[in-house]
């Protein structure tokens, strides 16, 4: 199966399938890269440490991985990669000299689907590639199924959970602020009372798409966290920037003048939002953060609903 076999059969999300080919020694990196130049894009490594952040920052699809190298080992590059949120999906071939039972049950141990000897067959490492490539794409397009809130189209709870941890470690490592926002409709119960739970449905739906088109940048999230609740990830942005975030979406909802006869905040449609911002720490929590959001929701809404309220934790 070539690479448009593969795409046709499993729709890759985004972009071009990444191999990412990691070798202490150039020669052996050159000959996988023969084998794949051409049908993939070939990413390199020549060190553990350059691997996990080449991992991190470009998101391969699948990694070639020499066992033998200096500085940390294979062995420690795929427990590492298999112990964060963000890389732990990643298949991971060993490729290395060493040939023994113990070796290939080690690799499985560590999480690795696969095991290639030197030297090098093409023809046999091009046909494992395949096939694993083939089984990712393929969990790749379910777990993203399993991700998508069925009424609205957008993020669900499961995929913001997995986004919050992801995006919590990264900022921790980073130094970098995070934000988030929880929003939900002002009072939505008299809305479906009102109009009925089908026409419930279709302003949720509508109020996810402007959500949706509130968030600029393809690493924010907007997710539907339950009923008319709705949660927004905001990495590397400040309590300003978030504020401002947050009174897009305010202005954009309010924007579909969708009619509400018995809301408490006007004639129209209208959302509560609560904004919390935290650089994450050691002794801080995406759990605490996300209760921070939701304190400061719960402030909006006593307020008067239709507004922002927003904290900066320390």
């Amino acid at each position: 199966m070539n690479l448009t076999q593969l795409l046709d059969a499993y729709p890759h999300p985004v972009g071009p399938i990444r191999i990412l080919i990691v070798d202490d020694q150039p020669v052996n990196i050159r000959v996988l890269h023969q084998v794949f130049r051409g049908e993939f894009e070939v990413l390199m490594a020549t060190s553990g440490e350059q691997a996990i952040t080449v991992c991190r920052e470009q998101h391969p699809d699948i990694i070639l991985l020499d066992v033998i190298m200096p500085g940390i080992s294979g062995h420690e590059v795929c427990r590492r990669l298999k112990a964060d949120p963000g890389t732990r999906d990643i298949p991971v071939i060993f490729v290395t000299s060493q040939n023994q039972d113990g070796d290939e049950a080690l690799g499985f141990e560590m999480g690795a689907v696969d095991f290639i000897t030197k030297p090098i067959n093409p023809i046999i490492v091009l046909a494992r590639v395949r096939t694993h490539l083939a089984l990712k794409l393929q969990s790749d397009l379910l777990r993203s199924i399993a991700m998508i809130d069925g009424l609205t189209k957008i993020a669900n709870r499961r995929k913001f959970d997995e986004e919050l941890a992801i995006n919590w470690r990264a900022c921790q490592r980073e130094g970098h602020p995070l934000s988030l926002v929880l929003l939900d409709l002002d009072s939505f119960k008299q809305y479906n009372d009102t109009y009925g739970h089908q026409q419930g449905d279709a302003c949720l739906v509508a109020v996810a798409g402007v959500l949706t088109q509130s968030v600029r940048r393809p690493h924010d999230v907007v997710a539907r966290y339950g009923g008319e609740e709705f949660v927004c990830i905001l990495p590397e942005t400040d309590s300003l920037g978030a504020m401002q975030r947050a009174e897009t979406m305010r202005a954009a909802v309010k924007a579909l003048a969708i009619a509400h006869q018995d809301s408490a905040a006007g004639p129209l449609v209208s959302i509560s939002l609560g904004v919390a911002t935290q650089i994450p720490s050691a002794d801080s929590s995406p759990e605490a953060l996300l209760a921070a959001a939701d304190a400061q929701l719960y402030l909006a809404k006593a307020a008067g609903r239709d507004r922002v309220s927003a904290i900066e934790l320390t």
